[in-house]
């Protein structure tokens, strides 16, 4: 299951050495409903690999505001604090687990 990330967990998920996705999404989004089954799936395909979460934009204004996040779903992949790669709306699971298979 993917993790719920807050302005005040961000830090410590981002001190992980693993590869760290975060879906930025909110509740009234219709494409982020797309993209959170994926993300969940991918939480479980990738747990030994990966550190996966998800973080409300309409709650954490800081993060939001820090990653420049003005369109939802917005899933970052950060490695080494770094943000590596993004997707910016909705796309199949293939599209994501592209990315993760490059990252990892």
């Amino acid at each position: 299951m993917a993790l719920q990330i807050t302005d005040a967990t961000v830090d410590e998920v981002l001190q992980s050495d693993k590869l760290v996705i975060i879906d930025f999404w909110a509740e009234w989004c219709g494409p982020c409903k797309m993209v959170g089954p994926i993300i969940e799936e991918i939480s479980e395909d990738y747990k030994d690999n990966v550190v996966v979460g998800k973080l409300d934009v309409d709650n954490n204004d800081e993060t939001t505001s820090k990653y420049g996040i003005r369109n939802i779903p917005t899933v970052l992949f950060i490695k080494n604090g770094e943000v590596v790669d993004k997707v910016v709306g909705a796309g199949p699971k293939k599209m994501f687990t592209d990315k993760i298979d490059k990252l990892i």
